[in-house]
């Protein structure tokens, strides 16, 4: 499924008050059943793009829409269909982890029976069943990854978001997590996360983009990327060559 723009980011910049332009002139664009990549060197803009994209960080410079919505006049609307999993999820560590779940389902107004259901059927995806009893202080940092991915899930997001989301999975639970991202694609969701695995994003995502210096120096379909290469070959070559 594609043709309808779910995010849509036009010449983005963002400069820190130390004068490092952390994101210049970002412009990209991602459709309902696309799993993009974004890719870069550690400093080359990915987390403030997608802090900026989320919500968190305040921008002035450009625009960045989902479904339409704009993050800087429509805020809550935008959140209100966006996932969005950091590197390091922040969790409430003096709530059980069922606790957390329910007050995420109480923010987005999910009623009894809906949030129920999507916390049974992902908690059991993940093999956290029997640890949603525990508080989350107790929880190891694989355990609380697969919170947050829950946590971001039983909204039914239109855009899910992520930093480095691999990090830390055991193989199983990354399986899980490239399963729901394809079926979320499926049901014409769209997916944008950013990643040091290369062979991983090449395997899961039919668009790339790639991030040096805060500027986008590539990006296209990932057939475009890998004709007769692989993508880090074809990451080598785009980054020596900017």
């Amino acid at each position: 499924m594609s043709g309808n723009t779910i995010l849509e980011i036009s010449h983005f910049s963002k400069t820190y008050g130390n004068g490092r332009r952390a994101a210049d002139d970002v412009s990209l664009r991602v459709e309902a059943g696309d799993i993009c990549g974004f890719i870069g060197h550690n400093g080359a803009g990915k987390s403030t793009t997608i802090r900026a994209i989320v919500g968190v960080l305040d921008f002035t410079e450009g625009e960045i829409t989902i479904d339409g919505h704009s993050v800087k006049d429509e805020p809550m609307a935008c959140k209100q269909i966006t996932a969005y999993i950091p590197d390091n999820p922040d969790l409430y560590e003096n709530l059980t982890g069922i606790q957390y779940l329910s007050f995420v389902a109480d923010v987005f107004g999910i009623d009894a029976a809906e949030r129920q259901e999507s916390i049974r059927y992902y908690a059991d995806l993940f093999g956290i069943s029997d640890d949603l009893g525990d508080l989350i202080s107790a929880y190891s940092h694989g355990m609380k990854q697969k919170l947050a991915i829950i946590s971001a899930l039983i909204h039914r997001p239109r855009l899910m978001v992520l930093d480095e989301p691999f990090v830390g999975l055991d193989p199983k639970a990354a399986f899980t997590l490239k399963e729901i991202m394809r079926e979320l694609c499926e049901q014409g969701a769209a997916v944008f996360f950013s990643t040091h695995v290369l062979d991983v994003a090449e395997k899961l995502c039919n668009k790339v983009a790639i991030i040096k210096q805060g500027r986008i120096i590539a990006a296209g379909t990932m057939e475009e990327f890998t004709e007769g290469h692989s993508l880090e070959e074809t990451f080598l070559e785009a980054d020596g060559d900017a």
